[in-house]
């Protein structure tokens, strides 16, 4: 258990008054907002990671050479530095390419991604008369398998349409009547454009959703139901969750036809993230706790987690103030203000992001060294999420934890 005591105190008179009523450590705890009863069992956040090679899994398909896949595809999986398959893009690529409807169930960080966007690029390209639609919870989320396709399908004169709230309807508009191969989108934005009647659900034969825990979880299951109502009979459908709550069995059930499924979810934490505490002795001084960590050697890639947007801008601008390289992600920031910030963190401009659970699920991050919860998410799947986004792609990772 970490316990730093030597605070730094040049800037305490400024913070200081985040400590007064309900606020601590700079984040509101709004009573709307049920309280986490997370912190009662400490031990749940302590973990070391295993060596990298015992947490491997056999590994069937050595390379992607050896998956029946078309040379420009193998061409920009290799140019993606991609050499051997994760389990889950071992197990699910092969039966996707036969056509199967399949259910991959792999905890985040996996490359779940990829297991899909390969073998439907295959096979789009291979049947240009078809189209495939993706649906993802978050915007940042479509926004990252969009960009992973249109990387893995380079120069395949296959073209795509990003459809997400809080960006350009108009455009969006525009890109759909091109009649794209691909269609990314949230449900929102999906359903707006669906009623609508600028998008015609029987037009497509490949559906993929994925993250569907999250999709219930945020209430979107309606929209689901609602989704799956419109399209075609005959289809392919692919379903991808970390998890199956009965919520998420009930779409499951109306979805896929005679599946395989593919499950790689062995542990509920990853094995390459080392888990521990920090104690907070004094709720007042807890950003100097914060940031006697930041100034520590291997800090290096920072993802901060709060609970509240509002707590999230004040802790931004509160490290801001004290010098370190920063930036935020939560709900009140324009979408283009998120994906900006995103960029200069995947790029090393800035060494610390803040986030609300928004960036908890699926963004693949780079080289992440630190997940540091800085308040308690409201539920264990919650963590579980927020510190898959470091110990990725075969790397070690660690996550820390604040606990009153």
């Amino acid at each position: 258990m970490y316990s730093h005591s030597n605070f730094r105190s040049n800037n305490n008179k400024r913070f200081s008054s985040f400590g007064r009523g309900r606020r601590y450590g700079g984040f509101r705890h709004h009573n709307n907002k049920p309280k986490t009863t997370l912190g009662n069992n400490p031990n749940i956040f302590i973990k070391k990671a295993l060596p990298i090679e015992q947490a491997a899994f056999h590994i069937t398909h050595s390379s992607f050479d050896d998956f029946n896949l078309i040379t420009p595809l193998k061409q920009n999986i290799a140019k993606k530095g991609y050499v051997t398959p994760t389990p889950i893009q071992d197990q699910a690529i092969t039966p996707i390419l036969e056509g199967r409807d399949l259910i991959g169930l792999a905890n985040t960080g996996t490359g779940k991604t990829a297991a899909f966007l390969i073998p439907l690029i295959d096979k789009l390209f291979r049947t240009r008369n078809q189209k495939a639609l993706i649906i993802a919870p978050t915007r940042e989320l479509a926004v990252q398998i969009n960009e992973e396709l249109r990387s893995f399908a380079w120069d395949m004169k296959l073209y795509t349409a990003l459809v997400i709230g809080g960006a350009n309807m108009n455009r969006q508009i525009h890109d759909i009547r091109r009649n794209p191969h691909f269609v990314i989108a949230t449900p929102g934005r999906l359903k707006d454009l669906v009623e609508r009647k600028l998008i015609y659900l029987d037009d497509f034969k490949n559906i993929v959703l994925d993250e569907v825990d999250l999709m219930v979880d945020i209430g979107f299951i309606q929209d689901v139901k609602y989704f799956i109502s419109l399209l075609p009979k005959e289809r392919q459908s692919l379903f991808f969750s970390a998890t199956i709550s009965p919520k998420v069995r009930e779409i499951l059930n109306t979805f896929v036809t005679n599946p395989v499924t593919v499950s790689v979810s062995q542990q509920n934490t990853s094995e390459n993230v080392e888990q521990n505490v920090i104690k907070v002795i004094d709720k007042s001084k807890k950003v100097d706790q914060l940031h006697d960590l930041l100034i520590t050697d291997g800090f290096e890639k920072v993802l901060i987690f709060g609970r509240t947007k509002h707590g999230v801008e004040r802790l931004s601008k509160e490290l801001e103030f004290r010098g370190f390289k920063v930036g935020s992600i939560h709900g009140n920031k324009s979408q283009g203000q998120r994906q900006k910030t995103l960029q200069s963190f995947k790029q090393n401009e800035i060494q610390v992001l803040l986030a609300t659970d928004v960036a908890s699920r699926g963004l693949d991050i780079n080289n992440v060294t630190h997940v540091i919860n800085y308040e308690l998410p409201e539920n264990y799947e919650d963590y579980i999420h927020r510190i898959g986004r470091t110990g990725r792609a075969g790397k070690l990772g660690k996550a820390l934890t604040f606990i009153d």
